[in-house]
């Protein structure tokens, strides 16, 4: 065999793998569809589409993909590091509810059992508490202010070096191990990517350890067949099919290995599984593509009318609200020139159907002319807006399945289908409105179709005492195959309610404690 494991994807659940497995003695490969990216090479601004997005077939090479389904839009990172290229850096830790729920509650008490995980993750990302705040935040400090709430108000605990803004020092994190670092100078950009070395992304902790335990990483590669060798169960190894995801015309080439661990996130974990199960893995569970969620959340922007503010500095989520015990709302912001969202953007309405969606957006626009111009052509939209994040406990679920030309598509599964028109975020896009005196847009397809956003895609391939009831057993294995794991945010086996980040890391922590050193 080449290798003891192929690592499919270098996002949370990969980078743990690459480490750990390394640390034990184990010869690992991590293939990532995306490319790798130094500080220099991100984006200025969002502008610079091929650095930003992820559109192969307009040969755009970014660390950020957008995908449209049915009931949900979803974002995502790519590139070496995944999903914590673009990700607003938060690290907090769901609430009780979210172990004792979803398929994986009877499994283990989780609370108890992830703790120590969740200790050594935020120890690793380099956690710790947002020290500064700026005018987006100040501004959701008023709102809760203003809702008698002023005590569920607080800093984000974030993934970023702070130190002294663009002071270079060596590692601060792993005793000189890693790489030298940058304090944050608060530009707001770490969502397009950090060209100032302070965001602590997993090339800098993670995947910088496990390269130098001899791990080997692969950009710019997609693994297209995952076959198992002699013995339909894997146990004789695997022959893994990969090609260059950015090259027009390439070439299959076959590594074989004794494991395999699927880390490609919802998007690229849940896809390929779903291929591989009509030939190469026919004895998935039929409970792939299954209890997919969301945060059940929102994305709406505000924007300020204000000349003397500037929204766009901070950190990218810099502050967080608990509006209740299932809900709670987070400012987040792109620096300043990163404006390309707007063409995105529609006057922010709601409605039960699209026809008086689009009479309320035409009404909005003839009713404040002056200000949505100012927002569209006058004012930068980064620095005079915010995003609101709003995210809530509450469940439901979707199911993704193979269509006709081999994409995935959306089902409902249980529970309502997701809607951009919850209540309670309603109110509170007014509030911070009235707060800031300022006017709230959305992403299009929100306004035209009713399809709510989401950073924060989940599940898929779930945790199930057997193969009737989930895709993994607790320890992460797929049930049907040796030596074949799956550890990303399809793992996630109940909703989080929270940025999932940090418990991805947690569980994948727990996951590679449990096999054994070479």
């Amino acid at each position: 065999m080449e290798y003891d494991y192929i690592i499919i994807g270098s996002g949370f659940g990969g980078s743990v793998s690459a480490l750990r497995l390394s640390q034990k003695g184990y010869k690992v490969l991590v293939i990532e569809k995306g490319k790798w990216y130094q500080a220099k090479d991100f984006p200025k601004t969002n502008w610079n589409f091929r650095k930003w997005l992820w559109v192969p077939y307009l040969r755009f090479f970014g660390i950020m993909k957008l995908s449209v389904f049915k009931h949900i839009a979803i974002i995502s990172g790519t590139g070496v590091g995944g999903g914590s290229l673009v990700y607003a850096n938060t690290l907090p830790t769901p609430k009780t509810t979210f172990f004792n729920s979803g398929s994986w509650k009877e499994l283990n008490d989780w609370e108890t059992e992830l703790q120590p995980h969740y200790d050594t993750a935020l120890q690793m990302l380099g956690a710790t508490k947002n020290p500064k705040l700026f005018d987006g935040d100040l501004g959701l400090h008023k709102v809760a202010k203003d809702l008698n709430i002023k005590e569920k108000f607080d800093a984000t605990r974030v993934a970023v070096f702070f130190g002294e803004p663009d002071v270079t020092v060596k590692d601060p994190y792993f005793k000189g191990k890693g790489p030298e670092r940058a304090g944050c100078n608060f530009c707001g950009a770490c969502m397009t990517g950090c060209r100032y070395n302070a965001k602590n992304t997993l090339d800098k902790n993670y995947l910088y350890l496990a390269q130098k335990n001899g791990a080997e990483i692969r950009a710019e590669n997609e693994v297209i067949d995952v076959q198992p060798i002699n013995a339909a169960d894997g146990s004789q190894g695997y022959q893994v099919s990969i090609k260059s995801s950015t090259k027009l015309f390439a070439k299959r080439k076959i590594i074989k290995t004794k494991g395999v661990i699927f880390s490609g996130g919802v998007l690229g974990t849940v896809k390929l599984l779903l291929k591989l199960k009509m030939k190469s893995l026919p004895h998935l569970s039929d409970k792939l593509g299954e209890d997919i969620r969301s945060n059940n959340e929102t994305l709406i922007s505000v924007s300020g009318l204000e000349k003397d503010k500037n929204y766009s500095k901070g950190i990218a989520i810099g502050s967080i609200l608990h509006t209740d015990e299932n809900s709670h709302l987070e400012i987040c912001r792109y620096g300043e020139g990163s404006d390309a969202w707007k063409l995105a953007h529609l006057p922010y309405v709601t409605g039960s159907n699209v026809t008086s969606r689009i009479f309320k957006t035409i009404g909005k626009l003839f009713k404040h002319p002056v200000d949505y111009f100012k927002i569209y052509f006058v004012n930068g939209w980064a620095k005079n807006t915010v995003v609101l994040l709003f995210m809530q406990t509450l469940d439901s679920t979707l199911k993704f399945k193979r269509n006709a030309i081999g994409q995935m598509s959306s089902t409902v599964s249980t529970g309502k289908a997701p809607t951009p028109f919850i209540p309670e975020s309603i109110q509170l896009v007014k509030a911070y409105s009235k707060a800031i005196k300022g006017v709230s847009t959305s992403f299009a397809l929100e306004t035209l179709a009713g399809i709510p956003s989401t950073a924060h895609i989940l599940g898929g391939a779930v945790m199930g005492k057997d193969s009737t009831t989930g895709v993994i057993d607790k320890d992460n294995k797929v049930f049907g195959y040796i030596n074949m794991l799956v550890i990303d945010g399809a793992m996630i086996s109940a909703n989080p309610g929270v940025n999932p980040s940090l418990t991805i890391t947690a569980i994948a922590e727990k996951a590679m404690g449990e096999i054994p050193n070479k």
